[in-house]
């Protein structure tokens, strides 16, 4: 079977998601071999979180998942493109995408739209 060229990116190769029907970019996250295996294992976005160290199923805690549709890779073998179904948000912020910020004339723009408040999440936990 078909693996990436984890041996670039010391083992963490970018993935770009993607939604199935609009083509809208959602986020960035990183893949390593293991969550490559529990993505194509469970048809749900798994990712390597460099932050807890650990293997993360995006949306296991919240419900917010990405159900994949398609894999794409680059020429390279070295970035993964996933195109997903996404129910919920995208983003941790509570957007339905993660570039929901805009560059306008030097200033920032937030042209997202907001699908739940994180506050609220985390009261609930």
């Amino acid at each position: 079977m078909f693996e990436p060229d984890f041996s670039k990116g010391g083992g963490l190769l970018p993935a770009i998601v993607q939604d199935d029907e609009t083509g809208e970019v959602l986020m960035l996250a990183y893949m390593n071999r293991d969550a490559w295996l529990k993505t194509l294992e469970i048809g749900k976005a798994t990712f390597w979180s460099r932050a807890r160290n650990t293997l993360w199923i995006k949306g296991e805690t919240s419900g917010h998942v990405q159900l994949v549709r398609e894999v794409w890779m680059d020429c390279d073998d070295d970035t993964i493109l996933l195109k997903v179904h996404q129910r919920g948000a995208a983003c941790h912020t509570g957007y339905w995408s993660c570039f929901y910020r805009k560059l306008v004339n030097g200033v920032v723009e937030n042209t997202g739209v907001r699908i739940f408040n994180p506050e609220d999440v985390y009261k609930a936990l």
